[in-house]
Formats: structure tokens, C-alpha cells, sequence
């Protein structure tokens, strides 16, 4: 099958085509034949893109972790899916991606795919919004009415975060680049600020959450706009080796999972929930997905890639 893999090029990140063995699932996995898969451009720079599990170097990583295709294979006791099914989801960081023909994943990690939504805009959606949901519902425990704040709104995680505090009947107020402030607004933000013309630590206060996707000096400017006992959620892959104790208190990594998948699916079923592609690549060009290279962005959503062409899928990706 065709895959995309890391090269082993030393401090560079290189990306590069090449034909490997399609894998076999083995028990209590699924293989999926791809149809588009996300990207994540920080990944390849990830721990777990350049190490294995127990901490030894990795070579030839398949980038690429969350996905939408059809199951081609079951494992031994690998339930609740059928061969022929179309999913979405994720699979393990550790593992071989989905930037490739075909990936392995496990039950647990993917939910059947929205019916509403193509292949390329169903593989735009699983990091971004179980991102959104863990960090706003299960880290921050966001109520109603309450006030949040979301750095990068226009972004691939911001985009849900702002949707999903809206649905959970919190008032929202976001960053964004000065051509996404109407993006933005009509995602649902009652109060957005161009991130470069305004102070946003000037003009907020009591805060209940902070949901921030930047990081750096953004981070850092936001405790100061949190009300006392307000919460703060960050998921800049800098912060993860930080040794600030509120930062660490503050960052997660997103976790595949079935059933918050399922609810997320119902919600873009019903349209309660939309999803924004940025901008669709073949396999052959996934290199410049990573890199930064791509041309026609519109700077809003998801960047995928279509392992398989909409024509060679009947014009479902």
C-alpha cells in the first residue's frame, strides 16, 4: 500500500512516498481502508511521532491520527463494528497514522461516521472536537452561563470549542486573526477581538475559562483575566514538558473515544455542529500539508488529505 513516512534525515522533518506492507489487525483491532485523513503539522515534531512506547528512538512514522474510511478487516474479539462500515475517528499516537492507504486502529477510538458529512469533512473532525469537548466538559466542567474565552477560534480545535460552549449555554468571547472575526461571530462568538490590533487582557475580566490553543505569550497573558476560581485549559504542545505547576495542571492531551465521538456525530447529523475544511490534498502532496507550503488556505478549519479521490469513492470523500 501507499504510505507517507518520515524520513530519517536527521533534524529535518521529511516526509516521503513509499510503498510498505499493508498491515493486519490483530485482536481487538480494526484495519481501515482510509479515505482522508487530518493533519496535524506539529505532529511530526511529537514524542510520540519520534519515540516508542517505551522510550526507545522511532524510525519511519506514518503521520496522520485521525481519519474517516470503512472498516476492511476485524481482528478476534474486535466488537461493535462490521466490515463495510464507515467510521471516524482516531488511533493511537504511537502507532502508524493514517496518512496511508490503509491504518490500525482499535473499537474504542472511532464512532460510525456522520452520514451528513463526505469523507474529507468526517476526517476533519475527530481531534478537533474531542479536543474541544474533553477540554471544555471534562477538564474545565463548563456550565452554563458562564464566560468563556477561546484563543484561535478560527483554528481547527477553536472552531468547536466555540460551538460546544454555545451548545452547553455559555457566552463566548474569542481571538482570531482580523479576516475571521466574522468567521468567528458566526460560529457563535458574542465578543471577538483581532488578536493583533487588541489587548484582549485589557479589555476582559472575570472569566470562568480560558480554552487556549496558541500558547506562548497568549498563555500567559490570560491567568490575569480568569475571575478567582476560574479555570484554565491549554493544549500547546509546549506546555507539555513545562515545569510552571499551573500550566501543568492546565494542559491535556486529547484521548480517543467511542462514545463521545457518537454524540459528537449526532451532533453534526442534526446540524447543531459543522465542521470547516481549510483545504484538501492527494496523498502524492502530503508532504506539503506538513510543512506549511499550501497554497489556496483560507486560514480557518482543518488542512486533509484525500487518500482516496471523491471520483475512486463513488463522491463520498
Amino acid at each position: 500500500m501507499k504510505a507517507i513516512r518520515l524520513a530519517d534525515s536527521g533534524a529535518t522533518a521529511v516526509l516521503v512516498e513509499e510503498n510498505v506492507p499493508q498491515p493486519q489487525p490483530g485482536p481487538g483491532e480494526l484495519l481501515i481502508q482510509v479515505h482522508a485523513a487530518g493533519v496535524t503539522s506539529k505532529e511530526l515534531l511529537w514524542y510520540t511521532t519520534t519515540h516508542t512506547k517505551s522510550g526507545e528512538r522511532r524510525s519511519r512514522a506514518v503521520p496522520g491520527h485521525e481519519f474517516s474510511g470503512v472498516v476492511a478487516a476485524a481482528g478476534k474479539d474486535a466488537p461493535g463494528f462490521y466490515v463495510g462500515q464507515e467510521v471516524y475517528g482516531m488511533n493511537d499516537w504511537f502507532s502508524d497514522g493514517a496518512a496511508a492507504e490503509y491504518c490500525i486502529t482499535q473499537p474504542n477510538s472511532i464512532a460510525q461516521k456522520p452520514t451528513t458529512l463526505t469523507h474529507t469533512e468526517a476526517a476533519s473532525v475527530p481531534i478537533g472536537a474531542l479536543t474541544a469537548w474533553q477540554g471544555l466538559f471534562d477538564h474545565a466542567r463548563l456550565e452554563a452561563g458562564e464566560r468563556v474565552l477561546v484563543h484561535g477560534g478560527a483554528g481547527a480545535v477553536g472552531i468547536f470549542a466555540i460551538q460546544l460552549a454555545r451548545f452547553r449555554g455559555a457566552h463566548v468571547v474569542s481571538t482570531a486573526s482580523a479576516r475571521n472575526l466574522a468567521f468567528v461571530s458566526g460560529l457563535g462568538a458574542e465578543q471577538v477581538f483581532d488578536y493583533r490590533a487588541t489587548r484582549f487582557d485589557e479589555k476582559l475580566s472575570e472569566i470562568d475559562v480560558v480554552f487556549d490553543t496558541v500558547g506562548g505569550e497568549t498563555l500567559q497573558r490570560s491567568w490575569s483575566v480568569l475571575k478567582p476560581g476560574g479555570r484554565m485549559i491549554t493544549i500547546a504542545a509546549e506546555n507539555e514538558a513545562t515545569a510552571d505547576e499551573r500550566v501543568k495542571q492546565a494542559f491535556f492531551i486529547v484521548e480517543p473515544n467511542h462514545e463521545q465521538l457518537t454524540q459528537i456525530g449526532k451532533l453534526l447529523e442534526t446540524k447543531r455542529l459543522q465542521t470547516v475544511v481549510d483545504a484538501v490534498l492527494p496523498l502524492a502532496q502530503a508532504s506539503v500539508a506538513y510543512t506549511g507550503e499550501v497554497k489556496e488556505r483560507r486560514g480557518r478549519g482543518k488542512l486533509v488529505i484525500a487518500v482516496v479521490a471523491p471520483e475512486a469513492s463513488g463522491g463520498k470523500s
